[in-house]
């Protein structure tokens, strides 16, 4: 196995970018590869979903995001101390391929591949180039875009893989949709961490709101942050509406294929997601991601029919409750939406970025 190709995976320490690099690890694995992910020490905290035979480096790195003018300054030094790191450590390693999916934490590794002219590529999740990636895009052999159209730096060109999901959702791919009737019917709400607590303002108020004879045949089942989890789920017992309610569901692939609507942020892997296994949704970008980057996310999905979308400044439980009435009380149209939005997923997305992996490490075209 010693002399099986090395592929270096540089993720940021978010589920957004954490989630596609896992789906290629797997996939190269399959392949005979070695993989190696290199990240922060927030970033390790994902690494448990990884398989065992991925080896995990953290290496420093830092953003100027955050903090005050002193943790600011600190920044370029701790950023040229990380990619030195990383030079060494490839120069031992010698990797043939370097993947990076985004955040402050890819910089050392990405640096490192382009001072050694290490072939390199990006894969970037959102409808808008993060910040790392756009600093990398010119200087990177190939980019692979999850979302499309993906906004490019001019002259820039990429490749269309679509997000890689996680092995849990590809087994539920496809999975056949019951649409809305007379029976127990199911709502999931997700929204990731930053963005959750609108939803657990406006989500239960809006179900409340609907009429009885529909209310009484839902069961909910909702992420919320752990500050809003008690309040939120006091509201719907008061309420006589069945709920569930919790910080993080492990099961997300299995409750989304049971439901049959969908209530989500536009975050880059929540629309992979719902566009692999196939089911309505409303979606409810985050109104302070960077360049409005989950209204691009939701851009495929909603003008291909498969979802319904609400900017959050147009978000009330009563628009809310509109919309959700006008899922359910359709049978035809929410198939409909089921059926639209499976024909905006990429379930294959792993194997075509591992492809562009293996056609990088037989002869890629060098940048300066």
């Amino acid at each position: 196995m010693s002399d099986a190709p090395l592929l270096v995976i540089a993720a940021g320490g978010t589920g957004g970018h954490m989630f596609p690099a896992q789906s290629l690890a797997e996939e190269m694995l399959r392949r005979g590869w070695r993989v190696t992910l290199t990240t922060d020490a927030r970033g390790a905290r994902y690494a448990g979903g990884f398989p065992e035979t991925v080896g995990v480096e953290t290496i420093d790195s830092a953003t100027f995001a955050r903090g005050g003018v002193l943790a600011k300054l600190a920044v370029p030094p701790r950023v040229a101390a990380g990619v030195a790191a990383a030079t060494l450590r490839f120069l031992r390693q010698k990797p043939d391929v370097v993947v990076g999916f985004g955040g402050y934490p890819t910089i050392p590794a990405l640096g490192a591949a382009w001072l050694l002219r290490l072939p390199r590529m990006l894969h970037e999740q959102n409808g808008v180039l993060g910040r790392v990636n756009g600093v990398f895009a010119r200087r990177v052999d190939a980019i692979a875009c999850g979302t499309w159209p993906t906004t490019l730096p001019a002259g820039v060109t990429a490749e269309h893989t679509g997000n890689p999901v996680r092995g849990a959702v590809r087994d539920k791919a496809a999975a056949p949709y019951i649409p809305p009737g007379d029976y127990p019917m199911s709502i999931l709400a997700i929204g990731g961490s930053q963005g959750a607590q609108i939803l657990a303002d406006t989500v239960p108020p809006a179900i409340a709101a609907l009429p009885e004879a529909l209310r009484a045949r839902l069961r909910i089942a909702q992420q919320a942050r752990p500050e809003d989890q008690d309040r939120v789920a006091a509201f719907y017992a008061e309420h006589g509406i069945s709920a569930e309610v919790a910080p993080f569901f492990h099961d997300v692939p299995r409750r989304m294929a049971e439901a049959q609507l969908v209530i989500s942020r536009a975050g880059a892997s929540s629309v992979a997601d719902l566009s692999v296994i196939g089911r309505p949704s409303i979606l409810i970008p985050y109104a302070h991601a960077t360049a409005d980057h989950q209204t691009a996310n939701a851009r495929g999905l909603t003008e291909a029919g498969g979802a319904i979308l609400i900017p959050q400044s147009q978000l009330t439980a009563a628009t809310l409750a509109d919309q959700i009435a006008t899922v359910l009380d359709n049978p035809e149209g929410a198939a409909q939406m089921a059926a639209a939005a499976l024909e905006q997923g990429k379930p294959d997305a792993a194997s075509a970025l591992a492809d562009m992996v293996e056609t990088l490490a037989q002869g890629p075209k060098k940048k300066a």
